[in-house]
């Protein structure tokens, strides 16, 4: 009975950590790519460039801490990866959103390839709730929806204030940089402390919306082999 539950503890842990690992690896390769294309090539120089996720994982924010998260009341999952390095003003357009923008976009690409995937395990798989390959997918598309509506808040450091400093007019942005060394603070008192103010009003609307436009996307495929 033992050796099963530590078994079935396993495969739960191994459904979650493929699709987060996958997720936040090419989240961070997307920034690295991108920039790269736009003139600064600090990041590959630092090797930071690659689908090798140990290179962007933090033992504190990309395995400590979501455990951490995962075990308080409720389910919560907070975690990050190391920042990839960018250097503005080598890039071509300094105040181009394009940088910020590659991550969290990635996760949404990301999201669509798993929701293809679900739907061809789901056409060609029978007992889809037992199976280990359709519930890894169920979880990479949430993973990855969350994670695109969670870094798309405009608050520094993340990448949605990053977004809205770029498009911000110049002394505006400057000002609103100013907040960034507060900036994880107020994302996670919106997180922790205001009764799920930050999923309940941003993120899940946000994932929602998301998720009605990939299987709006994909409904031709569903009508084709109903």
């Amino acid at each position: 009975m033992g050796d099963f539950d530590i078994a079935v503890m396993i495969q739960k842990i191994t459904v979650f950590v493929i699709p987060a690992l996958l997720a936040i690896t090419v989240h961070e390769a997307a920034h690295a790519y991108v920039a790269k294309y736009y003139g600064d090539d600090t990041a590959e120089r630092m090797g930071r460039m690659t689908l090798n996720p140990t290179v962007h994982i933090d033992p504190i924010g990309t395995i400590l801490l979501p455990l951490i998260t995962l075990l308080m009341p409720g389910g919560f999952f907070f975690g990050y990866a190391k920042p990839v390095p960018v250097i503005a003003s080598r890039l071509r357009n300094p105040r181009s959103p394009m940088v910020a923008l590659a991550g969290p976009m990635s996760n949404l690409i990301m999201a669509f390839a798993w929701s293809i995937l679900l739907f061809v395990l789901g056409y060609f798989v029978v007992d889809t709730q037992s199976n280990f390959f359709y519930k890894v997918a169920s979880v990479g598309v949430i993973f990855n929806l969350i994670l695109f509506a969670f870094n798309m808040l405009p608050i520094l450091p993340l990448d949605g204030g990053r977004v809205l400093m770029g498009l911000l007019p110049a002394n505006m942005a400057r000002s609103f940089a100013q907040l960034e060394p507060y900036g994880m603070f107020i994302v996670l008192g919106l997180a922790f402390m205001t009764g799920g103010l930050l999923f309940n009003y941003w993120v899940y609307p946000i994932v929602d919306v998301a998720q009605s436009i990939i299987n709006l996307i994909l409904y031709p495929l569903h009508a084709l082999f109903a």
